[in-house]
């Protein structure tokens, strides 16, 4: 069963970094574009960052860039995330798609990311 795993995920005061990692299972994640989104109860899912399964070609969301960065390998991607803001709170959810502009199949279950003041 193909699916998408993340970790990384805790607790970090106002101002720290924390790095998610997601894996697959099933399949090839090098195969894919691979977005990395964040959710919290009652809004809705926003897109943090994404990468191109081609060349590797990066996109963050205004709110994230310059302290985020999504980076990948053969056998995960990552999101580096540094200087983190209480709004930061969420869970992060990565996904699979054939662009950063296409419609997402895979999700994984999310980790949690919690920033206190």
């Amino acid at each position: 069963q193909e699916q998408l795993v993340e970790s990384g995920g805790g607790v970090v005061q106002s101002g720290g970094s924390l790095r998610l990692s997601c894996v697959a299972s099933g399949f090839t994640l090098d195969t894919y574009t691979i977005g990395w989104f964040r959710g919290v109860p009652g809004k809705e899912r926003e897109t943090v960052a994404c990468i191109e399964r081609i060349d590797s070609a990066t996109e963050y969301a205004n709110y994230v860039e310059g302290r985020f960065f999504i980076s990948r390998d053969a056998d995960a991607v990552y999101l580096e995330m540094t200087d983190l803001k209480p709004e930061d709170t969420a869970t992060y959810y990565c996904a699979a798609s054939w662009s950063c502009s296409g419609a997402t199949f895979y999700w994984g279950q999310g980790t949690q990311v919690t920033v206190s003041s």
